[in-house]
């Protein structure tokens, strides 16, 4: 059994290590949880009387550099990505 697989970019595919393909996915759940945690701290500053957009970015930028915070998007990124490969079944991997 190969320990390689494919990964799409547009319309072309690499084959590349499954780990390679594993770690492309937990990052970009990372960074898509952080954007949206961006969207929601920025929305909000902006439409309350908190001070505006940039004071929102600057609490996004204090909540997103916060341990804690990073550990549990990290954490759920990984089991999310480990869910949907154990679910797949031994037979897809």
């Amino acid at each position: 059994m190969s320990d390689r697989t494919q990964f799409a970019v547009g319309q072309t595919s690499f084959s590349v290590p499954k780990l390679f393909k594993r770690t492309v996915q937990v990052l970009s759940a990372v960074i898509m949880t952080a954007l949206a945690s961006l969207a929601v701290i920025v929305l909000n500053h902006g439409l309350t009387a908190q001070g505006g957009w940039m004071k929102g970015i600057a609490a996004w930028t204090a909540f997103i550099q916060r341990s804690d915070i990073l550990g549990t998007i990290v954490l759920t990124a990984i089991v999310t990505v480990a869910t949907i490969y154990w679910q797949r079944g031994p037979n897809r991997k």
